[in-house]
């Protein structure tokens, strides 16, 4: 997947030198246009001009050393930072936005309140940066989730998605890819409580659905290696921990010292209904490492622009 407008948010006060670096490089091997913005927050009118040249200063600054490699735009706007962030998105029409995560001081998740809604509403997917970031990543996670029992056609775009983001991503920094679907066995409580099913039935039917989720596992990414037949691509490691995603996804980012997880911020479950959250942001409040988060296709942000803002 090739990313053609990318949006940049500044995080004033944060060392955001390698993560500028790497969406630098991320535009140059896109051959995308890249804005670096700030959000400042609302001030009095006379103070405003001053605030709003001493951060246009600050992005030249950080934006100066690659002016002769790619075009750059740079732009100060005012508000709160997730709203102006999404309406520039609407605006431009930007395809990817990248932002050093929060990391309040009061609370130990990586990701603040801004970021959160970010992760919620905005339209398109949001990388979130923990810093310092590392020049290159060693070690990138694909969190897929579905029902192989139910198939569902927009599920399995988003998944081919984040498994397309995630294998590029790996290409380009030569990561080791991880390919992760946490499962259950589906009825499995109800044969050992209601069906006085034997251990040996159990241990049948647990393992006859491992293997469909494995079959699920491995048809996405061959499915995702023939749209992207001309990438050199990294061979994944597979994960199939059984268990609830909110636990083992974030259990095995910690074991395998994951840089970065790829994953969706609203997916469909084995029980109906959407993870937007409780599975995802379970997920997000317990990994230390940056996010890539993409939403599916069709999503439509809560957030329009008003008149002050104008229209896209």
């Amino acid at each position: 997947m090739r990313f053609r407008n990318i949006l940049y948010v500044s995080e004033e006060g944060t060392e955001q030198a390698l993560a500028f670096q790497k969406a630098v490089s991320l535009a140059e091997n896109n051959q995308a246009m890249l804005t670096i913005i700030e959000i400042m927050p609302r001030t009095r009118k006379e103070n405003r001009g001053n605030q709003r040249a001493k951060q246009f200063m600050a992005l030249e600054e950080l934006v100066a050393p690659y002016r002769q490699r790619l075009e750059i735009d740079i732009d100060v706007l005012e508000g709160t930072v997730f709203l102006e962030v999404i309406r520039a998105v609407l605006r431009k029409h930007h395809d990817l936005v990248i932002k050093p995560a929060e990391n309040p001081d009061f609370v130990k998740q990586v990701f603040g309140s801004d970021d959160m809604h970010l992760l919620r509403k905005c339209p398109c997917p949001v990388w979130l940066m923990k810093l310092p970031e590392k020049e290159k990543y060693d070690h990138i996670m694909a969190a897929v989730d579905f029902n192989p029992l139910d198939p569902d056609a927009e599920e399995r775009k988003l998944n081919i998605d984040i498994l397309e983001m995630a294998a590029s991503m790996a290409a380009s920094d030569n990561a080791s890819l991880h390919l992760i679907h946490a499962w259950e066995a589906y009825a499995e409580t109800a044969m050992r409580v209601y069906a006085d099913a034997s251990d040996k039935q159990i241990a049948t039917h647990v393992n006859s659905q491992y293997l469909i989720h494995q079959k699920g596992l491995f048809g996405l990414w061959e499915f995702a290696t023939e749209r992207m037949e001309r990438v050199a691509l990294p061979a994944p490691d597979y994960h199939l921990p059984r268990g609830p995603a909110k636990k083992e996804i974030a259990r095995l980012a910690k074991e395998l010292r994951v840089d970065l997880i790829v994953m969706g911020t609203i997916a469909r479950t084995g029980i109906p209904g959407f993870f937007i959250g409780n599975t995802a942001e379970a997920i997000l409040n317990q990994v230390s490492c940056s996010v890539l988060a993409v939403k599916p296709s069709g999503f439509k942000t809560p957030v329009r622009l008003n008149e002050a803002n104008g229209m896209p």
